[in-house]
Parts: structure tokens; C-alpha cells; sequence
């Protein structure tokens, strides 16, 4: 019961972080909270399944950049999402890669927040 108020507070905050984005940096553009509930769900769809695949074909480049690479991985997922999304934009790769950063940032605050609201037993 835990784990899904868990997955669905994450969701609402992965949306409303999305919206954030989106205020604070005009390369990305969502327009409306259900658009960012939509985004929030295929952004972590890719990062959960198509993630770990490209992370494992690109770990030679990976290891070379010195885990630097994973930021583009992280804004390819990022601009996919917004290729398959009517209302969530990013215009080019360099706000793809801007947006996934401060997006990734306020994950890790939510991760954090919720990790404290719902520990582990």
C-alpha cells in the first residue's frame, strides 16, 4: 500500500518538477499540468526500459568521459519524450540537455523528501 502512495506522490512531483523546468528555463515548454502528468510518465517509461540498454552499448564511451556521457543519455531521454509529446517541448538538444540537469536535480530532491516521508522497513 506503502509503495504505491509512494509511486503515485513521485509521479505528481515528477510532473509538478517537469512544470518547474519549464518556468525556470524557456528551452522547455509544458502546457498544462495533465501535459506534464503525461511527460513525467514517458520520461521515467524511457528511463526505465530504454535507459539501462543504451547506458550498456555506450558504457566504452562512458567509461572514457568518465561517466559524463550519462548526461547525454539522460537528455536523449529527455528530447524522446518530447518527440513523442504534443504538449512538452524542447527546443534542441542543448535545452534537452539543460532541462534534463535541472529536472534531474529536483528528482533528487524528491527522492530525497520522499525517502524520508516513506523509509524503508
Amino acid at each position: 500500500m506503502l509503495g504505491g502512495m509512494k509511486l503515485l506522490f513521485k509521479w505528481l512531483l515528477s510532473a509538478t518538477a517537469l512544470l518547474a523546468v519549464a518556468h525556470l528555463y524557456g528551452g522547455v515548454q509544458v502546457q498544462s499540468f495533465s501535459s506534464a502528468l503525461i511527460a513525467a510518465f514517458v520520461i521515467g517509461l524511457c528511463n526505465t526500459l530504454l535507459r539501462p540498454v543504451l547506458v550498456l552499448l555506450t558504457l566504452p564511451v562512458t567509461i572514457l568521459t568518465l561517466g559524463l556521457f550519462l548526461f547525454v543519455i539522460n537528455a536523449l531521454m529527455f528530447w524522446l519524450a518530447s518527440s513523442l509529446l504534443n504538449g512538452f517541448q524542447v527546443q534542441g538538444f542543448g535545452a534537452a540537455l539543460l532541462g534534463s540537469l535541472i529536472y534531474s536535480v529536483l528528482g533528487l530532491m524528491i527522492d530525497s523528501a520522499l525517502g524520508r516521508l516513506f523509509p524503508n522497513k
